[in-house]
Formats: structure tokens, C-alpha cells, sequence
């Protein structure tokens, strides 16, 4: 992924540094067991661990000659360790070590990224209560509906942040799985008590029937649910740009002292933040079906797999990182105006009530057919001819006949909207967060 995306933890996880490190870490670990076991002679090892190194530059410099990169990182091993380098690599394949290696890595990126979604949860939990009892017009189909509050939209973002949690969480563990099976998964060199060891210290778990590759229905699992997780940041940072609209003007992302909205237009503060969220969910839905179509490999493998992972992996797990930073942002710094949602609110002169008169015409034994048609004639009014809904609805006799003030002061009070909040927000104190 391109700097301007990558934050430093994740750009040092997916650098070509630590991916060569946490190959070393599995070559290594190999040995370890075989001097365990007395596959290698002990005096053999204590030259293999005093001697392991490489360098980046002698590593590409091999590979030139190679055209292979883990035959180049072994030749390069090998060459510092001296005669106890023929032990190294004993008994692997290229694939044991480069997706055990990977394995390792993706457990680091997601020890971020969950860390970075429950961070997410939490700040939107706590802005969330903050504003609990905010009235604003909820919107269906971008429409006035039926007021709601600012804090229940919080609140409802926050839940699908934790169930993200949750997810990512589990598919970063199902993707912590390794391999040293061998070149078909045959265990023709290494026994599986041997893998099963290994990866053990290595906190991994062995995969149950590896071909020559851990099958890539994991990865595809865990591209998937990041991709998942970056449509649910994009559902928020829409909301945030619709309430931004000048229009709307509810809510607005931070913006910083001097930063510039245009290099034209001096007055604008544009959601450039937001945006760049939204668009960065749909490159992690590509990669999602990128990584879908790796699944389906020749036989006990191919390698077409292996072009598309060094793009995908790494820059799915690092925008999606970068994302949910945004967002956290976003959410920790927007400025919320409360003035503004109540006058929006009545942008429809009381129209949003429409429901509430609705069924108290059926209780007051009206068919709804008939409540229907003139609760929809005043509504309609109100709004295309800008006057008051409740003035309309108590020159209509049948509304007059069956409702008195003191019924109509009660269906327009905005605090029945907010009467029933405790219970679902004792929901969202459940969250822990």
C-alpha cells in the first residue's frame, strides 16, 4: 500500500524486513525441533543459531540468479551459517515456510486492526450517550420519516463495530494456521508430530490437510471479513456527508486549524475525510473477490494465488487499519449541532407525526383505509403548502369529533419518541465499552 495509506505498525508488519524475519523465525523453529530430536547434531545448531543472518540487498542480489525467492533467503542463510547450513530448510518446501511466514504476519496485523475496531466501538459508545436524548429527523429513502435521536443512530453504528470486532477477531484466528507438510502434504519428510511442535512455538496452529499450500479458503474468509468491516465504516462516514451537506448542515467531520476545503473557495469544509473512507471500502471490496478467486487452485497447487496475495493481504489488512483510524477520528472530533436537527425537524411542519395521528384515529374507530387517506391529505398539505399539519388536521371534522386538544398535545410531543430509550440503550451499556 501506497505511504499515504499505511500507518507505521501495519508498514512495518507487511515490510519485506519482517516478512524475511518471520521466515528466519520458521527456519529456525524447524531446527530447533530436528536438535531436539537429534535429527541435527547440537553442536550443529549452536552454529546455526549463533551464525543465521541475511541481509535485504543479498537477499534480492541472489534472487537475481534464482529467480526464486525463498531458494535465494536459504542460499543466503546457508552461506552465514557455514558447514551447519545444509541443515537449514531440511525437509521443507517452499510453501511451508512462505505460509507459515505469512501466518505470523497476518496474526500480528490483526492484533492491530481488533485492537483498532474495539477502539472504534468505544468512541462510538461513548458519543453515542452523549447524545442520547438529541432529537433529529430520522430519514428513509433520504426522506423525512419519524424523528429519532442522534445518540439511537450512534448507538446502532456502535453495536455493528462490535459485532466487526467480533468477526475480524475470529478470522484472523481461523488465517493463524501453518504448515510443514512437505510438497504435496504427504508429511514425506517431516513427521506431523514435528509440524505440530513447531508451530506450537511459533503460536500457530497446524492445518488439518494441507496440499502443498494451507488452502486459501482461509484467506479468502479473512479478505472477506475485512472487506465486510470496511462497508460498515462506510455506511457510517455516508451518514456523516449527508449530515454535512450544507442543506442538512448537523453534523460536520473535524477540520483542523488551517487546513484548506479548496484551493479556490475559501469558505468550503468538505467531508474529504468521510469520502476518502468510502472510497477506500470499495478497493477492499475488490480485493475480497480477488481473494475469493484464489481459492480454487491446480490440483495440490499452482502459484497464481501467490501475485495476488502480495498485493492483497498486505493492503487490505493496512487500509483497513488506516480506515478504522479515520473513523475513530471522526467520530472522537465531529462537531454535532443540535439547533440545527431540531430546526430540521420541522423543515415538514409536522408531517413526521403522520403515524402517530394515524393509529390514534384507528383507536378512535376510524378504518385505517379512511385515518389513512385524510391524515395523508393534511400531511401532503402541510408540507407543499408550508402550514401547520395539526391546523389542517383539526379543520377535518372527522379528526375534530374524536380528538380534543389534549389528545392532539399528546401525539405532537416529541418526548414520546424518547420514552422507550433506557431499555435500548441498557443494550448498549451491555457492549462493555
Amino acid at each position: 500500500m501506497i505511504p499515504r495509506y499505511t500507518r507505521p505498525k501495519l508498514g512495518q508488519i507487511w515490510s519485506e524486513q519482517r516478512k524475511l524475519d518471520a521466515w528466519l523465525e520458521v527456519e529456525l523453529a524447524v531446527c530447533a525441533e530436528l536438535a531436539e530430536r537429534a535429527v541435527i547434531p547440537a553442536d550443529q545448531h549452536d552454529q546455526i543459531v549463533r551464525g543465521a543472518a541475511f541481509t535485504l540487498e543479498a537477499v534480492k542480489e541472489r534472487e537475481q540468479v534464482t529467480n526464486h525467492d525463498v531458494a535465494a533467503f536459504v542460499d543466503v542463510v546457508s552461506e552465514s551459517i557455514g558447514d551447519a547450513g545444509r541443515w537449514l530448510h531440511y525437509g521443507l518446501t517452499s510453501s511451508d515456510v512462505l505460509d507459515t511466514g505469512l501466518a505470523i504476519q497476518l496474526r500480528e496485523a490483526g492484533r492491530e486492526i481488533v485492537a483498532g475496531a474495539e477502539a472504534l466501538t468505544r468512541a462510538l459508545v461513548t458519543r453515542a450517550r452523549e447524545f442520547r436524548d438529541t432529537l433529529c429527523a430520522g430519514r428513509t429513502h433520504g426522506v423525512h420519516a419519524e424523528p429519532t435521536t442522534f445518540g439511537l443512530k450512534l448507538a446502532g453504528f456502535a453495536f455493528e463495530a462490535a459485532r466487526n470486532a467480533e468477526r475480524l477477531q475470529h478470522a484472523f484466528d481461523q488465517a493463524a494456521v501453518g504448515k510443514l507438510s512437505g510438497a504435496v502434504g504427504t508429511y514425506s519428510m517431516l513427521e506431523p508430530d514435528v509440524e505440530e511442535s513447531v508451530l506450537g512455538n511459533l503460536g500457530l496452529r497446524a492445518e488439518s490437510i494441507a496440499t502443498q499450500v494451507v488452502p486459501r479458503d482461509r484467506h479468502a474468509h479473512l479478505v472477506a471479513t475485512i472487506a465486510l468491516a470496511g462497508s460498515s465504516l462506510e455506511r457510517v462516514a455516508l451518514e456523516v456527508r449527508h449530515l454535512q451537506r450544507t442543506e442538512v448542515r448537523e453534523v460536520e467531520e473535524p477540520f483542523a486549524e488551517g487546513q484548506k476545503g479548496s484551493s479556490a473557495m475559501p469558505h468550503k469544509r468538505n467531508p474529504i475525510t468521510s469520502e476518502r473512507i468510502c472510497g477506500l471500502a470499495r478497493v477492499l471490496r475488490g480485493n475480497a473477490q480477488a481473494a475469493l478467486e484464489n481459492v480454487a487452485l491446480w490440483h495440490e497447487r499452482d502459484i497464481s494465488h501467490s501475485s495476488a496475495e502480495r498485493v492483497i493481504l498486505p493492503d487490505s489488512t493496512t487500509l483497513l487499519d488506516y480506515s478504522q483510524h479515520l473513523a475513530r477520528g471522526v467520530i472522537e472530533g465531529m462537531r454535532v449541532y443540535p439547533d440545527q436537527m431540531e430546526e430540521n425537524l420541522e423543515l415538514t411542519h409536522g408531517a413526521i407525526f403522520s403515524q402517530t395521528v394515524l393509529t390514534a384515529l384507528v383507536e378512535a374507530g376510524l378504518t385505517r383505509d379512511e385515518a389513512y387517506q385524510i391524515v395523508q391529505n393534511s400531511a401532503q398539505r402541510a408540507w407543499d403548502e408550508r402550514r401547520s399539519f395539526r391546523d389542517l388536521l383539526e379543520q377535518e371534522a372527522a379528526v375534530s369529533e374524536r380528538l380534543d386538544e389534549g389528545n392532539l398535545d399528546e401525539l405532537f410531543d416529541y418526548r414520546r419518541f424518547l420514552r422507550h430509550l433506557p431499555a435500548v440503550f441498557e443494550r448498549l451499556e451491555a457492549l462493555g465499552a
